[in-house]
């Protein structure tokens, strides 16, 4: 039985070159999210886990990933400490954020 074969680098998710890099746009949240003039109601949104770019206008958290959800009208990068939604996608001007 032979090896398996190595793993290709072109095939892999993560790139570590300047076209992986992510380029990032600040979003309006009314534009993202609805419900944020209902003071009164909490709004319930979920993340789906912590990237490693870092909030580019705070520059102190890790940004999250934000999915579509019944109050989400798009997916979107969050800063939890100053509250900026982002919009991702690489240098080439792929979006990062869809499927």
């Amino acid at each position: 039985m032979s090896p398996p074969p190595p793993p290709n680098p072109n095939n892999s998710r993560r790139r570590n070159d300047a076209e992986g890099c992510l380029v990032l746009s600040e979003l309006n949240p009314r534009m993202v999210v609805d419900h944020l003039d209902d003071e009164g109601q909490p709004l319930h949104v979920l993340s789906f886990g912590t990237l490693r770019e870092i909030c580019p206008k705070c520059q102190t958290s890790h940004l999250k990933l934000v999915l579509r959800q019944s109050s989400v009208r798009m997916a979107h990068l969050f800063c939890a400490d100053c509250a900026t939604c982002y919009d991702a996608h690489y240098s080439n001007g792929t979006p990062a954020l869809t499927l």
